[in-house]
């Protein structure tokens, strides 16, 4: 349990410091707005979709940094995906951050996201976690 708290905190920490997912996409296809009024995470994702596929993908704003983290990290797991797909793991990563889906088997296809696994002991933190993923999914194009 140390091993993986350390591992949670070391890629909190690499990715609210990194801002590799952090900037603006100019030709971008999508852009939405998120805002958790609770904390004062404000955050723009956008994407640049094309033929159905995430071909990049990056955030923007403030936050704190869980919701920064959370950000770069959907961004590093959902580039390249197609939208089909990604649907798929945004929804698996909310039933995650909610404890519904806990089978690591089933997980991993979250690549590191899954170290936010155990936001979901923190009540106060999940919209943090959560903000980025939604947003996104309100980006993405209607079926």
């Amino acid at each position: 349990m140390d091993d993986l708290r350390q591992l949670y905190t070391e890629l909190i920490l690499e990715h609210n410091n990194s801002p590799r997912n952090r900037r603006e996409l100019a030709d971008a296809t999508v852009s939405e707005h998120g805002h958790n009024p609770n904390c004062g995470d404000d955050l723009t994702v956008q994407a640049i979709i094309e033929d159905g596929v995430i071909r990049d993908i990056s955030y923007t704003g403030q936050g704190c940094a869980i919701s920064k983290a959370s950000a770069s990290i959907m961004a590093d797991v959902l580039r390249g995906k197609r939208v089909e797909e990604a649907r798929e793991l945004l929804q698996l990563f909310l039933q995650m951050i909610k404890e519904e889906e806990t089978d690591p088997e089933i997980l991993a296809v979250l690549e590191e996201a899954t170290v936010l696994q155990s936001i979901a002991k923190m009540p106060a933190r999940v919209k943090c976690a959560v903000l980025a993923w939604r947003t996104l999914e309100q980006a993405l194009p209607k079926e």
